[in-house]
């Protein structure tokens, strides 16, 4: 019977080559260990040194897959390819990806931008990526964390979030809540715009200065409608939206205010 190998080239190759494969394998998995530490090293000194927390994510990530880049380098030398090649060959592969990934490097551009011009900060209240709402929890490379009102974790491209209208409900420290309430054509406009300020009043978390205010915005088809805009702290806004929802309803009730809905008047011809 042919013989189509030899056993001691085989051996050879496996005496040779099986120290290698097990040092790239131990040097992977020990030099993607040391890049997490360091990138968690990394963000506690930015943290101790006073850098923007919107920043730290962002440089944190650019150190972890910098680190993970020289290890897959330095894996390559240990098979006996040059560097220099290396280098050449990773830049070619390089530029290869990130043509097929104008997206992901449109991304990543956009990451840059929100940090230099920084039109939200970690913490901050926002409607982005063409309706997105929540609060910002992280700025990465790619993506924009939020976390919704219901506690969602929504990941936003950054390049849809500025190719996009960019709300910062939160920015300004203190916000105005829209608030809109309809009463019925046959009830007192005063009595209503008195119990909507006395609600306004008891919430603990709308401010004194500017003073509440409540103006008619609208004669509906079926209701007219009165529009009020307290001011809280920006962390506060949607304790004073619901708290006023709910309890305008209640005093409305109380007082015999009526919250009129859509009605239609049938008229037969004489």
């Amino acid at each position: 019977m042919e013989q189509y190998f030899d056993l001691e080239v085989l051996s050879g190759l496996i005496t040779g080559y099986a120290p290698k494969v097990i040092g790239a394998i131990l040097t992977l998995i020990i030099g993607f260990w040391i890049a997490g530490v360091i990138t968690g090293w990394v963000r506690t000194m930015l943290g101790k040194r006073g850098v923007d927390e919107t920043v730290r994510p962002f440089l944190a990530s650019l150190v972890n897959v910098a680190i993970k880049v020289m290890v897959l380098i330095a894996v390559a030398g240990m098979f006996g390819i040059e560097t220099t090649s290396f280098v050449a060959i990773f830049g070619a592969l390089a530029f290869a990806i990130g043509m097929a990934l104008q997206g992901s490097l449109g991304h990543f551009a956009s990451g840059v931008l929100l940090l230099t011009f920084k039109p939200y900060k970690i913490g901050d209240l926002v409607t982005i990526g063409g309706g997105e709402t929540g609060s910002v929890k992280e700025i990465q490379i790619f993506n924009t964390i939020l976390a919704t009102l219901d506690n969602k974790r929504v990941i936003v491209p950054n390049g849809v979030v500025t190719s996009n209208v960019i709300t910062n409900i939160s920015g300004q420290g203190e916000i105005g809540v829209e608030l809109t309430f309809g009463i019925g054509y046959d009830d007192d406009i005063d009595k209503a715009r008195r119990v909507i300020l006395e609600v306004g009043k008891s919430c603990p978390h709308i401010l004194d200065s500017p003073a509440q205010g409540v103006v008619v915005a609208e004669l509906g088809d079926s209701a007219v409608n009165l529009a009020t805009r307290p001011f809280a702290k920006s962390e506060h806004y949607w304790d004073v939206f619901f708290y006023m929802q709910e309890n305008v309803k209640k005093a409305f009730d109380k007082e015999g205010i009526s919250f009129p809905y859509p009605q239609m008047d049938v008229h037969r011809p004489a």
